[in-house]
């Protein structure tokens, strides 16, 4: 007897993550968004310039545009920024309760490793260092796109 579907399954959709990159090098911030689409990914990917305009987005301040309720993100942090620094945001973000589920990887020149455990200890789930070299920059920036394609990012909420 042949198979005979009797009920309709339905497929959870997968929300596809922001990526936040808070970058002042509008030249890394560049080769950062061109090397993730050439991994693959597709994902929406949203710049700011320095510190502050990232905490305007994620916290409801400012005029500037905001999070959405219910969207997942990650945000690929550099360190050194204006206005306020990375680790500053880093700090931020891990002790407000909604957002600290957030995934935010530090991307850096700086390989101190004082930095690194700092920033490890305020929750960071990832530390990479820029490689100086820009074929190998490319290449981790590659790497990275293939891993964000298969990780899972819960949504956040609320205000």
């Amino acid at each position: 007897m042949p198979y005979k579907a009797t009920e309709k399954t339905e497929v959870p959709v997968k929300k596809e993550v922001n990526i936040l990159i808070a970058e002042d090098d509008m030249g890394h911030a560049a080769l950062i968004r061109k090397n993730l689409e050439r991994s693959g990914l597709t994902n929406p990917i949203i710049h700011f310039k320095d510190g502050q305009e990232v905490l305007d987005f994620l916290f409801f301040t400012g005029s500037a545009p905001h999070r959405e309720s219910g969207t997942s993100y990650l945000l690929l942090l550099d360190i050194r920024m204006p206005k306020i620094d990375g680790v500053e945001v880093l700090r931020q973000i891990k002790t407000d309760p909604e957002l600290r589920k957030m995934p935010v990887i530090m991307i850096t020149t700086t390989d101190d490793p004082r930095e690194v455990e700092k920033c490890h200890q305020y929750g960071c789930s990832n530390y990479l260092t820029k490689p100086v070299d820009y074929g190998k920059f490319v290449e981790s920036i590659k790497k990275l796109g293939y891993f964000l394609m298969v990780v899972e990012i819960p949504a956040l909420n609320g205000r």
